[in-house]
């Protein structure tokens, strides 16, 4: 019985010990185990799999995926951060720039500034194609810094004594190219309002024209459509007996808030694991050795907590479907390439 409680711990738990870290890699595959069949099976996986949707507002999502491998994990963390298509600034056309701030690198920082447009609405351009409504947003940044002559003249606030001194991405205009305005019904623009791109002086001026192309992360960062993409194992906190009185609350001190709450019970404190999910194993509890072998940590291996932040250019939850796309458009592409080389 021991015996298969632990063969049942290594398939199905990543455990945290004091000087390292059990059961890393997977090893439920066919034929590993006696008594086993872990050969995959469709109705078996559907049966095991979900998506349970935990938390979602305009720019985070997070969400649990549970029954699926570390490497589909990644696969869509991968995808996330360098396939999912959007919009931004690719070339700059610099007319005029009398600021402190060199073309190349003005150049760089629009660059970064992620844009506010569906990228299905658009298809990828080549470096032969021209530049037109199908492939090209272009936005204008024409904006010269002068003195306010209503400022009190004792007063050395730049924000009193100049004039449009601060560039920010609200400068940006939208261009519409061709037809543009008529047949997309938006209005395409920088996702934030205030992110300063210069600082000018009386008669310094920026004068460019940008164009915006459809990419991929793969091919440049300022593409990728997340701040942030990562997903982490469900922790797993069991107390091996019980825990009372002032070990109780060194306990809860060992963890991250909400994890541990100590109760009364019948005059004594007690504790217990209110919320495992909130923590970060920072493995506190290794330090008391009157405790550390009163609890067991460990990660389920098959539960990922996926948290998704997008830059702002589409919802996070569409930014997540469009990675299932991709993924399923990778999976066929593999199967065609099968296909072909059996026929060979």
């Amino acid at each position: 019985m021991a015996a298969s409680r632990s063969v049942e711990e290594m398939r199905s738990r990543v455990v945290l010990g004091e000087f390292g870290v059990r059961n890393v890699h997977t090893t439920d595959f066919p034929g590993n185990y006696s008594g086993y069949d872990d050969a995959w099976d469709k109705e078996k996986f559907e049966k095991n799999f979900r998506v349970d949707v935990t938390h979602m507002d305009e720019s985070t999502l997070e969400f649990d995926m549970v029954g699926i491998d570390a490497a589909i994990a990644n696969a869509f963390r991968r995808i996330l951060l360098a396939e999912v298509p959007t919009m931004a600034v690719e070339k700059v056309f610099v007319y005029n720039n009398t600021s402190i701030v060199q073309d190349e690198i003005l150049a760089h920082r629009l660059g970064l500034i992620p844009i506010c447009a569906d990228p299905r609405l658009f298809e990828y351009k080549s470096e032969e194609d021209e530049c037109d409504e199908i492939n090209t947003l272009q936005f204008q940044l024409k904006i010269k810094c002068h003195r306010n002559p209503q400022a009190a003249k004792e007063s050395s606030d730049p924000n009193e004594l100049y004039i449009n001194h601060k560039v920010y991405s609200k400068h940006m205009e939208w261009v519409p190219l061709g037809s543009q305005a008529d047949n997309m019904n938006a209005k395409f623009r920088p996702v934030h309002d205030d992110i300063l791109i210069a600082q000018l002086r009386p008669g310094q001026e920026i004068d460019v024209l940008m164009h915006c192309v459809k990419g991929i992360g793969k091919d440049h960062a300022k593409f990728s459509p997340v701040a942030t993409a990562s997903y982490r194992l469900l922790p797993e906190i069991t107390l091996l007996q019980p825990i009372e009185g002032e070990a109780a609350e060194r306990l809860k001190n060992c963890f991250s808030a909400g994890v541990i709450e100590v109760q009364e019970i019948k005059g004594q404190k007690v504790a217990r694991v209110a919320n495992a999910r909130l923590d970060t194993f920072s493995r506190e509890i290794f330090r008391h050795n009157d405790l550390k072998n009163l609890v067991r940590l460990a990660r389920v291996r098959d539960h990922y907590i996926f948290s998704v932040e997008s830059t702002g250019v589409l919802p996070p939850d569409v930014l997540m479907s469009e990675a299932i796309k991709v993924l399923i458009g990778k999976c066929q592409q593999f199967l065609e390439e099968l296909k072909f080389i059996q026929k060979k």
